[in-house]
């Protein structure tokens, strides 16, 4: 079977276009729900958007394990070890007050992002990074956004 590149117009990266960009619906619309539920709903609604934001920044974690397990991974070490923090903070974020918990994954968000932005060209994903920065973006304002309706 010949091998298909993992680029943005190949099929599999129309695919992994729209679960990127289709990922960031429950960011949004949680966010803004945080504005307008009843103040019953209203903690329920906050722990939807950190817990949706906690498995997001855990997922972008495993993406690290993914990079450091390939024999050939340039700085499997940083991968490996970065790959448990956003979990590790996700733990405690998680577990915080909405209004505090919130901006801690908008924290985390922009700095998975930023240690990407580094280590993602030499691992051969340089063509995701567009892609990656409107997601960090998008996620990182509706938490914010989400925070400051708590």
């Amino acid at each position: 079977m010949p091998h298909t590149p993992l680029t943005p117009d190949s099929d599999i990266g129309v695919l992994i276009q729209r679960l990127g960009y289709g990922g960031l619906i429950p960011f949004v619309v949680l966010a803004l729900l945080l504005w307008i539920v009843t103040p019953e709903a209203h903690p329920y609604v906050a722990l939807a958007l950190s817990g949706y934001a906690a498995t997001i920044t855990s997922f972008l974690g495993g993406i690290h394990w993914g990079i450091g397990l390939r024999h050939n991974a340039p700085q499997r070490t940083f991968h490996m070890v970065w790959g448990v923090v956003p979990s590790l903070v996700s733990w405690v974020a998680v577990i915080m007050p909405a209004y505090a918990g919130l901006p801690v994954f908008g924290l985390l968000l922009i700095a998975c992002y930023l240690v990407d932005r580094k280590t993602w060209p030499e691992a051969g994903l340089r063509e995701w990074m567009t892609m990656r920065f409107r997601l960090t973006v998008v996620s990182t304002l509706a938490c914010l956004l989400g925070a400051g309706a708590t």
